[in-house]
């Protein structure tokens, strides 16, 4: 597992300057800090990845080791996922990114080699936690197609694409001189190329007999000793597999016309049997019609009844769109079990690992490329056993993710008790055979619980505890809707074409068990939780018509047309949709004129049956206005103590009380920024001509080009915006066309991720306090307009503060951020509990802008005096559909308020982080303490305050890949980590912290990776993790029998040392193959100490060493004497020369 080298910031100094903080305190307020000690320092912080979770993504490869009882699955970009007994699983990459083409584990001794498409093989040692790779071989002029490794030998098989095969011991990882040329393999009347090496494999009964298997249709049968072909065995049609009998007198081949061919081994000339599985018969005795590919075939015995032979492939070819199928003959039966998916490779688990005794099959492990499926062979009807494994994230596609670490201890029993009811029936009642390894041994106890939302409006609620992950409950949303049967029927309102039910966001309180959903369709749904089974004649439902407000004018009109979009308390509550709200005109939805007052779904009329769990309270829609659909949702919170739920988007904000079902407010943003008497607001409602809304995503008929969005409303003309930008708003626009065949919960995130990637180099003044003026101002400047026209709400905080600047009691408030930086305040009067709650009305005021800052606001959040946070209110969880008695004895009011303020004095911090830069604000005097831009270049895209280490911090993950992490409340720099770049939407989409240091990611469509920012769980981190690796004894070899000894009918072994060994094969060619030491190497060969492997790894690396050395003087050596032998040589000629010559002669 890596760990990431972390850039300590010194406490109190600033990082850089694009990451500088600094503290304003007023004249005579002492500094708050004096009185608030910060325990967190940079010491309690490093990242490291934990676990990842989920099914491998896009798999190419399979192993499994019989003795140890592992799963090993390769991916196409080099990814290897171990799995053993539930909760036991392992990630770990190849560096160079390359397919893993085949896996090959050494049975029993925790090592396993991969073979890569970039033509290396890598040996991996699993005796220690996170494994590491010990040896490497790259080769330069071969390609590797076919890897075989018999049991219980160290020299590895490997077949090329040139046809030959070459031998790689595996302690050492070096080549032997014994190579089998293609050209000796095959006959010298053969004029063409066999093509690659497809199978390799020994006589079970015969370890001196190879097996080769060429594409072409050829197959060899190699003495080993002799160094020749014994037979080989032809057959027109290309080969894909190869399996033996266990006698070794048998073997089988699959061919890629669908048809099996059984060959005797003494019987080269023809097949012994040829079956096409899936081929019609014709009545007049040819051949049946050809079939496809049947790409894999195993063979396997039993002692009591008929053999199995197990087969992917060879479906006859009218069968068009039919789905995958595994086909299992068994005797005279033949089972097709369809696949929801296509096969990627399969295994037959068996009772015993070696390949010359009765194989005993009693499963079938099949890998597809979305799912993982296993057969239990032994029972009637071939059941699938019940998958322990979290493989189910992407059963449909992610669309958001929440990540609650050290919630209530009784919540995930309660979801589990609800959950175990949903699980399907008819699965194999045989324990899961994939059982090997051990739980880790961690310490750390405290519930996590992870929230998916998903495409097709499914939530899934998942216990993440102590590093493993299990499904406790799925809720379907899309219950709540009409389905359409045909794309005939689909509704003409519905503003996505796919995934109309797709969760967009959602607002979760764990105490109260409330749960709020918002959907891409504009559609909003509250559920309560209960144990117990309702049926619920009519969905409560309330529809909303929000819409943005745009003014020729300076300001406003006060005293313009005031005519309430708020439904009547009759129709807020109405289950049905056609009792539209009061409006001056109906809802239509004609071919005549545009669609009105309309929603985007149909709720289902019928009564609808609500298992125990989550239950329907309300539904909420927000409606069409004049032919604009709603804009989609970018705000939501849920809050249990108050009975409200809060939301907004582009056009404004709305509260709605779901205890009364009736809406409260509903406001445009434009309106929030003037503080105003408390009083309960009526909207308003549109003025002249409602122009287009670019804040959120793109309008469904495309109408809104990157010009419109640029016009002035007043002055008709095109901004000064357009010159420059024009080419990034066509990019915009074009990520954006281009992602409209994903679901618009993509399409908007591509699109407000190419808005902030465009303007993330643009320069905006520093709004604070001061600077209320520049948000407030309400010209008709082509700035303020084109601002307000893309600024939408980002982020709700419900709490109990100072709703004024110089309050001196707190109340109950919502704090509303929107994406162009503005903070303001919402007070709310709550009338007293029981029967008044439910029958008085909440009183909301808008209380004005508390701060500005640079970029989105992205989270909120409220600490004392002492810096403690103080987390909004709840109400504690109570059955709804209880007695009465229960429900008053279990009900608890939400905790008192905080102390009051007293005269002149602080007690409350607001902490408020944008995409830039983080602020902390003194209540009620409404001062800016501390600030910290926390980015210049880039935009934070997930920011969260989270305890840690008994104290609080705000973590943030930026687009350009850094983790950091910020004290509270003077925000300095604790952890500032480069850890991953932005290289895909998915990452910015699912990102999330949790608290303890905990975090997360989808890091592919189908796999979380989960991440730890704490030191003391990176410290912790081996003793959690899972061993994959335990001490098991090898099983005995089947006995040979009396008259099979006398007799030598037993299995033939082969001293391969003898074959393979430098002394009789020589060395193999340098230029070859490249053998690359490990970074595991040493580590590797410690954990690895107790094996036989292991101990002859060593002393043969140690010979290697020593012989390199040797080999090395033996070059030096030679070099000398032929310096000597040339210097003789020219002293020879010279003493010739002057031989007969006087002295006087020279």
């Amino acid at each position: 597992m890596k760990k990431f080298n972390i850039r300590k910031v010194l406490d109190g100094l600033t990082a850089a300057s694009s990451s500088s903080s600094s503290a304003t305190s007023h004249s005579g307020t002492p500094r708050e800090n004096d009185v608030i000690q910060e325990t967190l320092q940079s010491e309690h912080f490093q990242l490291c990845k934990t676990v990842r979770h989920g099914f491998p993504y896009q798999p190419s490869s399979m192993a499994f080791d019989p003795v140890q009882k592992i799963l090993a699955i390769g991916t196409q970009t080099g990814a290897l996922r171990l799995f053993g007994r539930a909760g036991v699983e392992c990630y770990c990459q190849h560096e160079s990114g390359s397919a893993v083409i085949q896996l090959q584990f050494l049975v029993n001794e925790g090592a396993l080699v991969s073979a890569l498409a970039d033509d290396s093989i890598h040996l991996w040692n699993l005796r220690q936690k996170i494994p590491a790779i010990l040896h490497s071989l790259k080769f330069n002029r071969e390609r590797i197609t076919y890897c075989h490794l018999p049991f219980q030998s160290k020299w590895l098989y490997i077949g090329t694409e040139r046809g030959n095969i070459h031998i790689v011991n595996v302690e050492s990882f070096t080549l032997s001189g014994y190579v089998i040329m293609w050209n000796k393999a095959i006959e010298l009347s053969t004029k063409t190329h066999p093509g690659p090496v497809v199978h390799i494999s020994d006589n079970p009964m015969d370890e001196g007999k190879l097996l080769i298997g060429f594409e072409c249709g050829v197959v060899v049968l190699w003495d080993l000793k002799c160094k020749k072909a014994d037979y080989r065995y032809t057959y027109d049609e290309a080969i894909h597999s190869v399996a033996w009998h266990h006698e070794g007198k048998q073997f089988v081949c699959s061919h890629s016309d669908g048809t099996l061919t059984t060959w005797n081994v003494r019987a080269p000339a023809k097949p012994a049997q040829i079956i096409t599985p899936h081929g019609k018969q014709p009545k007049d005795g040819k051949k049946p019609e050809p079939c496809k590919p049947i790409l894999k075939v195993e063979y396997k015995t039993t002692r009591a009844g008929d053999p199995f032979m197990v087969l992917s492939g060879g479906l006859s070819y009218d069968t068009v769109g039919r789905r995958a199928c595994l086909t299992v003959m068994h005797g005279k039966s033949t089972a097709v079990l369809e696949m929801d998916y296509p096969i990627v490779d399969f295994l037959t688990l068996c009772e015993t690992p070696y390949p010359n005794d009765f194989q005993e099959p009693y499963a079938v492990v099949v890998l597809l490329e979305k799912d993982l499926v296993v057969i239990d062979l032994g029972q009637i009807g071939y059941p699938i056993f019940e998958n322990p494994y979290p493989l189910t994230i992407h059963e449909s596609p992610v669309t958001c993710c929440e990540y609650f670490a050290d919630c209530p201890a009784e919540l995930i029993p309660a979801l589990y008790s609800v959950g175990s009811r949903q699980k399907r029936q008819g699965y194999s009642k045989k324990e899961w055979p994939i059982s090997g390894g051990n739980w880790g041994q961690g310490t750390q106890s405290y519930p996590e619980i992870i929230i998916t939302g998903h495409a097709d409006g499914s939530i899934k609620f998942w216990d993440a505890s102590a590093l493993m992950l299990q499904v406790l409950y799925k809720l379907k949303t899309a219950k709540v809707f009409e389905r359409a049967r045909s794309k005939e029927e689909k509704p003409s309102t519905e503003i996505v074409e796919e995934d109309p039910f797709a969760i967009q966001t959602l607002s979760w309180c764990p105490e109260s068990r409330m749960l709020c959903v918002a959907g891409v369709s504009a559609h909003i749904i509250v559920y309560r939780f209960s144990k117990q089974e309702i049926t619920t004649e009519t969905v409560q439902l309330l529809e909303v018509r929000m819409q943005c407000e745009f003014s020729d004018g300076d300001s406003p009109d006060p005293g313009g047309e005031q005519t309430p979009t708020l439904p009547t308390p009759g129709a807020s509550s109405s289950p049905q949709e056609s009792e539209p709200p009061t409006q001056p005109s109906t809802g239509s939805n004609s071919c005549d004129g545009p669609r009105d007052n309309i929603p985007c779904l149909k709720v289902r009329s019928s009564p609808l049956k609500q298992s125990p769990g989550y239950q329907v309270e309300l539904v909420i829609q927000l409606v069409w206005v004049s032919g604009e659909p709603p804009q989609p949702i970018t705000g939501l919170a849920i809050n249990s103590s108050y009975g409200l739920v809060v939301f907004g988007n582009s056009n404004g904000l709305a509260v709605v009380d779901y205890l009364q079902k009736t809406l409260l407010l509903n406001m445009g943003t434009s309106e929030l920024y003037s503080p105003s008497d408390p009083y309960q607001r009526q909207p308003r409602s549109p003025r002249k001509q409602r122009q287009p809304s670019g804040a959120a995503c793109d309008t469904n008929d495309g109408s809104n080009t990157s010009e419109d969005r640029c016009k002035s409303p007043t002055s008709g003309s095109t901004s000064p915006c357009n010159s420059d930008d024009e080419r990034k708003q066509k990019f915009i626009q074009k990520v954006k066309f281009k992602s409209r065949r994903f679901s618009k919960t993509v399409a908007n995130d591509f699109a407000k991720m190419s808005r902030k990637i465009s303007s993330s180099s643009e320069q905006k003044p520093d709004l604070d306090a001061k600077d209320n003026s520049f948000i407030r101002s309400r010209s008709s400047s082509v700035t303020s307009i084109d601002r307000e026209s893309r600024e939408a709400i980002s982020s709700f905080h419900f709490c109990e503060s100072f709703p004024r600047k110089m309050d001196s009691l707190v109340s109950p408030c919502v704090l509303v951020g929107t994406t162009q930086g503005t903070v303001m305040m919402v007070a709310l009067s709550l009338p007293p509990g029981g029967d008044q709650r439910l029958q008085q009305p909440v009183g909301i005021s808008s209380c004005g802008t508390l701060v500005s800052l640079k970029g989105g606001i992205l989270t909120m959040a409220l600490l004392d005096a002492t810096g403690t946070l103080l987390p909004p209110a709840y109400e504690s969880w109570y059955d709804p559909n209880a007695s009465d008695e229960d429900k008053e004895k279990n009900r608890r009011r939400r905790p008192a308020s905080p102390p009051s303020s007293q005269e002149g004095q602080d007690s409350q911090f607001a902490v408020l982080c944008s995409e830039k830069q983080a602020k902390v604000v003194a209540m009620p005097s409404q001062t800016r303490i501390y600030k910290h831009n926390i980015t210049e270049s880039s935009f934070v895209l997930r920011a969260d305050v989270v305890q840690m280490a008994g104290a609080n911090c705000i973590a943030c993950f930026c687009a350009n890949g850094h983790i950091m992490t910020l004290s509270l409340p003077s925000l300095r720099p604790l952890l500032d980590v480069n850890y991953l770049p932005l290289t895909d939407m998915r990452i910015a989409r699912t990102f999330c912290f949790s608290n303890l240091g905990q975090a997360l990611y989808l890091t592919s469509p189908t796999e979380i990776q989960r991440i730890t920012y704490s030191q003391e769980t990176c410290d912790n981190l081996q003793e959690m993790l899972s061993e994959l690796f335990t001490p098991v004894e090898t099983p005995e070899a089947p006995n040979r029998g009396f008259f099979k000894g006398l007799f030598g009918g037993g299995a033939q072994s082969l001293d391969r040392e003898d074959l393979f060994g430098e002394t009789a094969s020589g060395k193999a060619s340098r230029s070859l193959a490249q053998h690359i030491p490990g970074p595991g190497g040493m580590e590797g060969m410690k954990g690895a100490a107790s094996g036989v492997v292991g101990d002859l790894a060593r002393a043969r690396i140690a010979l290697d060493e020593r012989g390199q050395k040797l080999g090395e003087l033996d070059e030096r050596t030679a070099a000398m004497m032929a310096s000597a032998d040339s210097f003789s040589k020219h002293a020879h000629d010279m003493m010739l020369k002057y031989k007969d010559k006087k002295w006087y002669q020279l």
